[in-house]
């Protein structure tokens, strides 16, 4: 059995009531529960969350709320691995012992099935990783970049400042989507941002952080150039 964890804290403040915010038309929640549903590999879709307005528009949207999260796991400084491990230990207690967990981040409008899937196929037929995760690559090679220093700038990397794109690594970061992991695993002391775990490579218009204002416009306007373009793609 699987379960799907989506953490949805009420107390956002640069972006006030973030999780249930309108984006492009529907709750920002309503994508990761529809994406979850979508993806039929879940028995239960569980929303982790401090406020009963966010369980109230959850529980409308078809996912499951058995708890408000306790205070002290929903301040600023509260991590996602702490507050996966309480709703895996709820589930354990209440309902029963999942195989598979997802933590899946309640702001991620371009979640699509097919990469949850992609992320628990790779989780199941590897012998040895206990992780599986959302990552894309670096528009820009992270070698090259740049730091201020005073009034002017300095490289990070001064040893491969002058190299060529294609003659460095690339690099990736971490998508912000999904976080599949075996049950055990996720209780372990093991690391998810280490060799434990195997990336799902997303492309990168499909990646968008939503933290700032800002973020939210350049994310409402990908999503809905998105969109566009798929229906265009399916008249044509």
């Amino acid at each position: 059995m699987n379960i799907a964890i989506i953490p949805a804290r009420g107390g956002s403040k640069r972006i006030p009531k973030k999780n249930i915010k309108n984006f492009a038309g529907k709750p920002l929640i309503a994508y990761s529960i529809e994406a979850a549903k979508a993806s039929g590999v879940f028995d239960k879709i569980i929303v982790t969350t401090d406020s009963q307005e966010i369980a109230n528009t959850a529980i409308e949207l078809g996912a499951n709320v058995p708890f408000i999260r306790p205070a002290n796991l929903s301040d600023d400084f509260s991590g996602t691995r702490p507050v996966t491990n309480h709703a895996i230990k709820h589930c354990i207690e209440h309902f029963y012992k999942p195989e598979y967990c997802c933590c899946i981040y309640a702001t991620a409008p371009f979640i699509e099935a097919e990469y949850l899937h992609q992320g628990l196929n790779s989780l199941k037929k590897s012998k040895d990783k206990a992780f599986a995760f959302s990552v894309t690559s670096f528009a820009f090679p992270v070698q090259r970049a740049l730091v201020k220093q005073d009034d002017g700038v300095t490289p990070m990397f001064p040893e491969d400042i002058n190299k060529r794109s294609q003659d460095v690594t690339e690099a990736y970061h971490d998508a912000g989507q999904f976080y599949w992991g075996r049950t055990d695993d996720y209780l372990s002391k093991k690391r998810i941002f280490s060799e434990h775990s195997i990336p799902v490579i997303l492309p990168r218009h499909l990646v968008q952080d939503i933290d700032t204002p800002e973020d939210w416009l350049r994310a409402e306007l990908m999503y809905k150039a998105y969109i566009q373009g798929l229906k265009s793609d399916r008249n044509s």
